[in-house]
């Protein structure tokens, strides 16, 4: 967002600077000198009423820059990207915003909330978001840009791709002026533009040339943002406009601290109120039960997820339990007992066995269901939590509660 926020900066400068030098005129900006560049062209078009584009070579680099298109880029870049990250609007969401979408709500003690309206997109649900204002300033940057001398936003179609279908005449708001003609922006501009910056980052910061930016990326960062500020998660949920509070947990990256610390607390205040000889000493066979616990749940498919000292209430039925972690090496193993279940199937349904043929059908449903899920953890790459190792106990250091 830096780097957007300060080339836009630069070129908005820089064209200020520009416009009124003349011809073959030399500009200092930044401690960078550039020559107005000036040819028949733009004099036929200063004669005919138009404006000349503001054209400039940069004598460090020799580069010639089109100062008028380049700001004009810079400006739409900066404005969509922070669109994205202080809104937490999907792409198409953001790209389908208009001038109508700007409301405001007056409170009984007379304070005015801007409010931005939010197109039904993938929950096929309008919501209303209050404003920021770092959100308002963007938004009006744009507005004040579309008006700039009296104009009025063009009326535009939309073409959406998902629903392969334009939309009604409507004043978007990100649209530009490519050539003749206004054109709203789509999807693939948003990313090709996020890919071409994180290849310039990269020229500066090697991190970035295996970094790849989603417009979807800035949506996760405002919650995880929200959520770690201290917001209530649901109220995040209807910001975000999702329908299921868990959508909103699988946003959020960073832990929030302050649950840590409570909980913390939360566990030194109980020890305090229950009895002392709850947390006496561990003894010696206590603990190598414990320990033998975590073999005992070892078993051919994976690993059983039941509690501590306690037996297994589906008699070993794993394919039906919804406590085993099948270990994703075990999918070829997996495809053997599928064989093996159709062939007792097809045994079953040969003899009339309704009973064994609708037991069968069942454990066949779930078994599906359970490798589906192994396949999808099985294409997930491992991730380091950071979680530090256990130092090995002291000999006289086991002590604590089970």
């Amino acid at each position: 967002m830096e780097h957007l926020k300060n080339r836009y900066g630069h070129l908005r400068d820089l064209l200020a600077e520009v416009a009124n030098a003349v011809g073959g005129q030399t500009v200092t900006l930044e401690g960078r000198a550039y020559r107005r560049l000036w040819s028949r062209v733009d004099e036929r078009r200063v004669r005919l009423g138009g404006l000349a584009n503001v054209r400039v070579l940069d004598l460090e680099s020799g580069k010639y820059i089109n100062v008028t298109h380049a700001e004009d880029a810079a400006f739409w870049e900066w404005a969509i990207v922070e669109v994205l990250r202080h809104s937490g609007v999907r792409i198409e969401e953001a790209l389908e915003l208009t001038h109508l979408s700007i409301r405001q709500y007056q409170r009984p003690n007379g304070e005015v909330i801007a409010l931005l309206v939010v197109a039904p997109s993938k929950s096929d649900r309008e919501r209303v978001i209050p404003m920021s204002a770092e959100l308002f300033a963007v938004i009006a940057a744009i507005v004040r840009r579309h008006t700039t001398g009296g104009q009025t936003i063009p009326l535009l179609p939309r073409h959406d791709p998902k629903e392969r279908q334009s939309s009604a005449p409507m004043p978007f708001l990100f649209q530009r002026k490519i050539g003749t003609k206004h054109e709203v922006m789509s999807d693939a501009t948003v990313v090709n533009m996020l890919k071409r910056h994180c290849v310039e980052l990269a020229e500066q910061h090697p991190g970035f040339l295996a970094t790849s930016f989603t417009p979807h990326d800035f949506r996760r960062l405002l919650a995880t943002e929200l959520v770690n500020s201290g917001l209530p998660i649901h109220i995040g949920a209807a910001l975000l406009g999702h329908l299921n509070l868990q959508t909103t947990r699988g946003y959020v990256a960073v832990f929030n601290e302050d649950v840590v610390r409570h909980y913390q607390g939360f566990l030194d205040r109980r020890r305090q109120a229950r009895p002392t000889d709850e947390y006496r000493p561990v003894t010696e066979p206590e603990w190598l039960g414990f320990e033998e616990h975590f073999d005992q749940r070892k078993v051919e498919l994976g690993g059983c997820g039941r509690p501590y000292s306690t037996p297994c209430r589906h008699e070993h039925a794993c394919l039906r339990c919804p406590m085993i972690n099948i270990n994703p090496r075990m999918l070829p193993r997996l495809d053997e007992i599928e064989v093996d279940l159709l062939a007792r199937r097809a045994r079953a349904e040969a003899e009339g066995w309704l009973g064994e043929l609708e037991g069968i059908d069942l454990t066949l449903s779930l078994f599906r269901q359970k490798r589906d899920q192994t396949r999808r953890l099985a294409r997930v790459a491992p991730v380091d939590l950071g979680i530090p190792g256990i130092a090995p106990p002291l000999p006289d250091s086991r002590d604590g509660s089970l």
